[in-house]
Parts: structure tokens; C-alpha cells; sequence
């Protein structure tokens, strides 16, 4: 079992610790539907990156239903 060698005072481990603090997200608009987005990543509303569609949102929606009735079943 570790045990400390020496007592350290609440200041010292706060300050050690004060890096540790959770920072606020950088988000971006995306350019073709305007939501906040996660720069350099494919939009997950919209399926646009840069101008460009990557992913087809509409498509894959619908596999998910298409799955969703099959289980159903």
C-alpha cells in the first residue's frame, strides 16, 4: 500500500491539480445548415464536410427504421 512520505498542504495539491479543470468545447457553424458542429468533422445533422456531402444522413436514417420494423416483427 503506497503511503506518502511527506504531508502536503491544500494549496500545493490544488494548485497541481488546476490544470485538470474541464474546458469549454470549441464549436463551429456548420456552412450548409448553420447548427453547432465540432470543427474538422463531418456535420452529423447535414452529412456536409467542407462544402461537400460525405455522409447521406436522409439514407441512413432510413436503414435505422428499416431495421427498427424488422425487429418489430
Amino acid at each position: 500500500m503506497a503511503v506518502p512520505r511527506h504531508h502536503m498542504a491544500k494549496g500545493k495539491q490544488l494548485r497541481r491539480r488546476s490544470h485538470l479543470a474541464l474546458k469549454l468545447l470549441k464549436l463551429t457553424d456548420c456552412s450548409q445548415c448553420k447548427k453547432k458542429t465540432l470543427p474538422h468533422s463531418v456535420c452529423k445533422y447535414c452529412g456536409f464536410y467542407r462544402g461537400k456531402e460525405v455522409v447521406n444522413v436522409l439514407a441512413k436514417e432510413l436503414k435505422k427504421k428499416e431495421k427498427i420494423k424488422k425487429r418489430q416483427k
